[in-house]
């Protein structure tokens, strides 16, 4: 009789495990899709519109007209969040896990002025709530980089952000959107070598560790007694 509570929690987990598939599936079957483009990249309304813009019409110039916009895309390996009930644990297992996050879909916008490229980088996620997860705050890692391909990749530039996420319920599904408006870098010679920039998104859970409290202070040792 004992061991009927612990079977009972136990059996509740693992059916909010199963219940929780689907929707992660539906989620990441829209991660598959690609990324998408946009040309509006206010941070109220990001996804206007599915197509990339190299500059806006106000703001055309000889000099952008026939540059390419570097595309965006989801790192290898970055696009799954997982969260456990133990923040030492970077691998929970299904009973264990209190939150995953996923990334949607991606814009970018670019403008090219005085041989300097400014580019405005947006990603829409969620975070859904595992058979551990509840009520919470989360602290997104994102990291968005600027990488010019070949045989020998090389970084260009990089920005990480931490998007604090608000979960009200114990069967939540939270979305979250965040532009990244002043991602810069000198434009390459030849001006073709563009055509080999990506800019990846993804996940970073390994630059920004959680705060340690601080080392408790020692009491300074006992003077001895004179006799």
């Amino acid at each position: 009789m004992r061991g009927e509570p612990n079977q009972r929690a136990a059996g509740e987990g693992a059916s909010r495990a199963l219940l929780i598939a689907p929707v992660l599936a539906v989620v990441l079957a829209g991660c598959g899709s690609g990324a998408l483009s946009s040309s509006s990249l206010s941070s109220l309304n990001i996804f206007d519109s599915n197509k990339a813009t190299t500059t806006s019409a106000a703001a055309a110039t000889p000099e952008s007209s026939d540059i390419e916009c570097p595309g965006v895309t989801v790192r290898s390996g970055a696009s799954t969040l997982m969260i456990g009930d133990n923040s030492k644990n970077a691998d929970p297992g299904a009973l264990s896990l209190r939150y995953q996050g996923t990334i949607i879909r991606t814009a970018r916008e670019c403008n090219v002025s005085a041989g300097v490229m400014t580019m405005k980088v947006g990603v829409e996620g969620r975070i859904i709530t595992g058979p551990a997860g509840g009520p919470g705050n989360v602290d997104v890692p994102l990291r968005i980089a600027v990488v010019h391909e070949g045989v020998n990749p090389k970084p260009i530039t990089s920005k990480f952000t931490r998007i604090p996420v608000t979960v009200t319920s114990d069967n939540d599904r939270v979305g979250f959107t965040h532009v990244e408006s002043n991602i810069s870098f000198p434009m390459p010679v030849p001006a073709g070598a563009i055509d080999s920039y990506v800019v990846y998104v993804g996940f970073d859970t390994l630059t920004a560790p959680e705060k340690k409290p601080p080392p408790a202070r020692r009491k300074p040792a006992a003077k001895p007694k004179q006799s």
